[in-house]
């Protein structure tokens, strides 16, 4: 600005300080325009297995991104789904909100139901709760009960449902394997105070600005999160 190399619809700007807004305004820096910002986008996406939770994929697998067929705007995943889980997955252009929901210190709880082999006992259910090892961490605290049980050629399984407030690699399954029960399928229900049993697999929407305002209650730790 002091060398002059900015101006403002067509005048000179170079008094630091000096405010404009480039939605409105016609900002330039050595005559190029600067860009308008992109609108935030907010979509929840219902992920198939068989997708890979990035933007594209050196082995030439589906990604996430290749089920959004009507959005032209950047958008990019909120932390991951692993390539064999399907389920509830945030997409955004809103690095702020992305970062506040994947750091550990909001803790903001994310919901799964999995189906095991067999039928865990009261205590290795209360060993999921108080946390296991996994890759030499014990994991937090975590919610934990059985929804239904079944018979299969296999013998008997069981659906779990596993809330979790942090998010590390393959993490539910890896739990699940700790005390012998290795799961069999895996579905996100929940993120934070987003659920939507009517998404179908493979559909997105965009969230409502009150879904994006729960979100950021969720993300400051200002509310708990809760179904809707």
């Amino acid at each position: 600005m002091e060398s002059g190399r900015v101006t403002v619809n067509g005048e000179v700007a170079n008094t630091l300080g000096m405010r404009a807004d480039p939605e409105v305004d016609d900002v330039r820096v050595d005559g190029r325009r600067v860009a308008r910002s992109t609108r935030r986008r907010y979509l929840l996406l219902h992920k198939p297995r068989g997708y890979v939770t990035t933007r594209s994929d050196p082995q030439g697998r589906r990604t996430v991104l290749d089920l959004l067929t009507r959005v032209r705007d950047y958008v990019y995943p909120v932390g991951r789904l692993d390539y064999e889980s399907e389920g509830l997955l945030l997409l955004t252009n809103d690095g702020e909100l992305a970062a506040r929901l994947t750091h550990p210190r909001h803790a903001v709880e994310r919901v799964y139901e999995a189906r095991v082999r067999g039928v865990p006992t009261v205590e290795r259910l209360a060993r999921l709760r108080r946390g296991v090892h996994v890759d030499g961490r014990r994991t937090a605290p975590a919610s934990v009960r059985i929804l239904r049980r079944f018979r299969s050629a296999q013998g008997g399984e069981a659906l779990l449902t596993i809330g979790l407030r942090e998010g590390r690699h393959r993490q539910v399954r890896k739990m699940c394997e700790a005390i012998g029960h290795p799961v069999v399928r895996l579905r996100r229900v929940q993120i934070g105070p987003l659920r939507d049993r009517a998404l179908k697999v493979g559909e997105y929407r965009e969230l409502s600005r009150r879904e994006v305002d729960a979100l950021r209650r969720a993300s400051d730790g200002s509310s708990k999160s809760a179904s809707r």
